[in-house]
């Protein structure tokens, strides 16, 4: 019996923590669903997601004894970074009159993917020090990620429809905050 209870607390807050790591994919999924056209470019991108924070957090278990908190926290203040600059040029880039429709993919949708799934990294390292399974932990970061990615893309993709340019400024300013939340 104490065994069961064990199993069931460590499945809910395993699924809290994959809950809470995702929705940074579910935010940044809603500032670049407007520039997504087809349902396969929606699948694809959220595949690509969830598997960057899987691999991230596969990553930070195997090394989790070697890598050192100072790295950890200058690839976030990176990242972040990088949120702001991308969140300012769509912010500004709308004003112009037209609307920019371009593709993500390639090296632009594996370095937003990477940026997106740098908090599974750090994770990682701390339950790669714990010694916890970690397979049931990839398995659902992943999935987490790429549902809650696809949720993301698809509501941006449909808002876009109805307020146009506006969710240009909106993704903006979601990827500057987001930015911002990860410096701060």
């Amino acid at each position: 019996m104490k065994e069961e209870f064990f199993v069931t607390d460590y499945i809910i807050s395993l699924l809290f923590m994959a809950f809470a790591l995702s929705l940074d994919s579910f935010s940044v999924s809603l500032s670049i669903g407007s520039y997504v056209r087809r349902l396969h470019q929606l699948l694809y991108i959220s595949f690509i997601f969830g598997l960057f924070h899987s691999l991230l957090l596969l990553i930070g278990l195997l090394l989790g004894v070697y890598v050192s908190w100072k790295l950890t926290s200058i690839a976030i203040l990176l990242s972040g970074a990088i949120f702001i600059v991308i969140g300012a040029y769509m912010f500004f880039a709308s004003f112009e009159h037209k609307m920019h429709y371009y593709s993500i993919r390639g090296l632009q949708l594996f370095s937003l993917a990477l940026l997106v799934s740098l908090d599974s990294f750090p994770i990682g390292i701390s339950l790669g020090l714990t010694g916890i399974n970690s397979m049931l932990h990839l398995l659902f970061f992943g999935l987490f990620a790429s549902v809650m990615t696809f949720i993301g893309l698809y509501i941006a993709r449909r808002a876009h429809r109805i307020i146009g340019v506006y969710s240009e400024r909106i993704g903006g300013i979601i990827l500057f905050i987001i930015g911002l939340h990860s410096i701060f």
